[in-house]
């Protein structure tokens, strides 16, 4: 999917969500497309990379991922490789795993489900009071911890100005 069809496919859901809830259409379409290679890898209509706790109730699927720590004994449900790198000039290890992630019937169904994400997570109390601006909004998760990435703020931010570029 190119950025053009990915915003004009998702940009009317993320527009209800923002009516609905105040939470940037932009930030929702910007993770939306990082998370999911502008819509290429999406499966279950899982866009944003939620993790499913459980892994047993069948609104799960085991899916292969990246993540970054400093600690060398993280534990996961499979761990293919753990490999040293550097992020920013700090020492950091590359985890390539499997893990469950959630899935969804509809990409409204996850739309819906990755801000009630925020709204129910104590963790993410800074970012919902930035809801409505997004590169605020991508400062506050990242500082909470929203991923792995240490670049995880400046990435969105350079995709949200392809999202943007993408609105006629």
């Amino acid at each position: 999917m190119t950025p053009k069809d990915f915003v004009a496919a998702f940009l009317p859901d993320a527009k209800q969500m923002e009516a609905e809830t105040g939470f940037s259409a932009i930030a929702v379409l910007t993770q939306g497309a990082l998370e999911s290679g502008w819509g290429k890898f999406m499966p279950g209509n899982m866009m944003f990379g939620v993790k499913d706790t459980d892994g047993v109730n069948g609104n799960e699927q085991l899916l292969t991922t990246t993540e970054y720590s400093r600690r060398s004994d993280l534990k996961f449900p499979i761990i293919i490789s753990v490999t040293p790198c550097l992020r920013n000039g700090q020492k950091y290890f590359k985890y390539k795993i499997k893990d469950y992630f959630r899935k969804y019937d509809t990409v409204k169904d996850c739309f819906v489900d990755h801000i009630k994400f925020f709204q129910t997570n104590p963790r993410y109390a800074t970012a919902l009071k930035v809801r409505g601006d997004a590169n605020l909004f991508f400062d506050e998760i990242s500082k909470a911890g929203y991923a792995t990435d240490p670049n995880y703020s400046d990435t969105l931010k350079a995709v949200a100005k392809s999202v943007e570029r993408q609105i006629v």
